[in-house]
């Protein structure tokens, strides 16, 4: 084929917004239409004699050259797809058909310009993927790392975040903070939280890069000084309000996010919002199920379902555990001298130190008014237990500061031991109940353990 055919073949090409490229066995391009920049930025004479690969995105040279090398053996390819490097550094994605000259010892190829469907593809993938995430993530943690997943799959990123308004304070939080690659001081000292309040307060889109400085909002232009930064902060949008920042940061010396990457993550951004309440939504739902409201602690029903699994887990390991039943000697006086608000205090501070007695495995749990149960599974020493409980009832007996008024309530603790004085939850439970029982009426401020089993129906 000579170069007049060549440029009829181009013509008719340009028609149909496509582009022509001739390749000699070498790689370098022989003949580029010129309907060829439309799709590649370049000129035709800027890329004649030019290695093709050089044109192609790194992540693909490699199974471009092998599929090259397939073209020039004889193999005629139909639906190869590829991404470019446009001159502006944006990316293109191209299908390409191709076949090799014999005659001309040439390598003919027509390509297309499929970033349009590429894009409306990404974003159906991507809600698909963010959808099924919200339903299978057993937790916010995991659903933010299933999101970060689903977008480094879309865009390049350095950092990831997903920053939030705290519930109570609306100070702004990080609900996931990632860094994806070693992170230079320019990434890790920008001032993010400050960024992403004014994208909240803008509620839009803010893009930073070393060509848009002058561009800036004034208030945004001295939080990055004069570092090189290549920042993304799009607002997380629900029904009524901005509910925080979906942040992406590059490398400084990358090429700065496009505006189809912009659109692209704008879209997955309002199903990141979607899933992103729903779970919240959810989790406070399993919460208020699950703990008592004014302590924080595990109620009744998480409680039991805890040493369910206890004496599953000792019976199949023979192992022992421990029960203690904690209450607070004279605690009504509290209330009926100083007021509700006062023993709803006492009781919180109450939760709060013995938590800090405990190891992470174990739990405390509030039955109700000034009544605490605490599971120490794993306990193998009768000794270790009765030790610890002493160590709750030292913290309890030291006095309590609570607004402004100093008060000492000292805690009666009644200990149940498994196997030995019962099989099963509601026995052991009543057993430590009675040594609580027993505690008090000796004086209380005691530690006692049970005598030993009590017949339940």
């Amino acid at each position: 084929m000579n170069a007049k055919s060549y440029e009829s073949l181009s013509n008719y090409i340009d028609l149909l917004l496509d582009a022509i490229c001739v390749v000699d066995r070498h790689g370098r391009f022989d003949f580029v239409s010129a309907g060829a920049e439309r799709i590649f930025g370049y000129t035709p004479a800027e890329m004649l004699g030019r290695q093709m690969i050089e044109f192609v995105h790194p992540d693909d040279r490699e199974r471009t050259l092998n599929t090259a090398n397939d073209i020039n053996a004889g193999v005629l390819k139909v639906d190869f797809e590829n991404r470019y490097i446009r001159k502006d550094g944006q990316i293109v994605h191209l299908l390409w058909s191709a076949r090799w000259s014999d005659i001309d010892q040439r390598r003919v190829a027509v390509a297309r310009d499929i970033s349009c469907s590429k894009q409306i593809e990404a974003r159906q993938s991507a809600v698909y993927a963010i959808s099924e995430a919200a339903f299978a993530s057993d937790d916010l943690k995991a659903l933010y790392q299933s999101i970060q997943h689903i977008i480094a799959g879309l865009m390049p990123m350095w950092r990831f975040a997903i920053v939030l308004k705290d519930g109570d304070t609306d100070e702004l939080i990080f609900g996931h903070n990632a860094a994806l690659q070693t992170l230079t001081d320019d990434i890790a000292n920008l001032d993010v939280l400050t960024l992403c309040a004014e994208v909240i307060c803008r509620s839009e889109t803010i893009l930073i890069s070393d060509n848009n400085v002058s561009d800036l909002p004034a208030r945004v232009k001295p939080l990055i000084a004069k570092q090189a930064t290549n920042w993304l902060g799009v607002p997380l949008k629900s029904h009524s309000a901005v509910i925080g920042v979906l942040m992406l940061q590059n490398a400084g010396d990358a090429n700065a996010y496009s505006n189809s990457e912009v659109e692209l993550l704008e879209f997955v951004s309002v199903q990141v919002a979607v899933a992103i309440e729903r779970k919240q939504v959810l989790e406070r739902l399993q919460r208020s199920a699950l703990y008592d409201q004014l302590t924080q602690l595990p109620n009744r029903e998480l409680f039991h379902d805890r040493l369910r699994l206890a004496m599953m887990h000792a019976g199949r390991e023979q192992h022992k555990f421990a029960l203690l039943y904690l209450d607070l000697d004279n605690f009504k006086q509290v209330n009926d001298n100083f007021g509700h608000h006062m023993g709803d205090e006492l009781l919180q501070h109450t939760a709060q130190r013995t938590q800090a007695c405990l190891r992470q495995t174990d739990t405390v749990a509030r039955f109700g008014g000034d009544e605490f149960v605490i599971l120490l599974p794993d306990t193998d020493s009768d000794a270790v237990v009765l030790q610890l409980a002493e160590i709750i009832r030292d913290a309890l007996s030291k006095p309590f500061y609570l607004s402004g008024q100093q008060l000492t309530v000292l805690p009666s603790i009644g200990v149940a031991l498994y196997p030995q004085h019962g099989a099963t939850a509601k026995t052991l439970i009543a057993c430590a109940d009675n040594a609580m029982y027993l505690a008090k009426n000796a004086g209380g401020n005691q530690v006692v353990l049970s005598a030993g089993r009590i017949e339940t129906r």
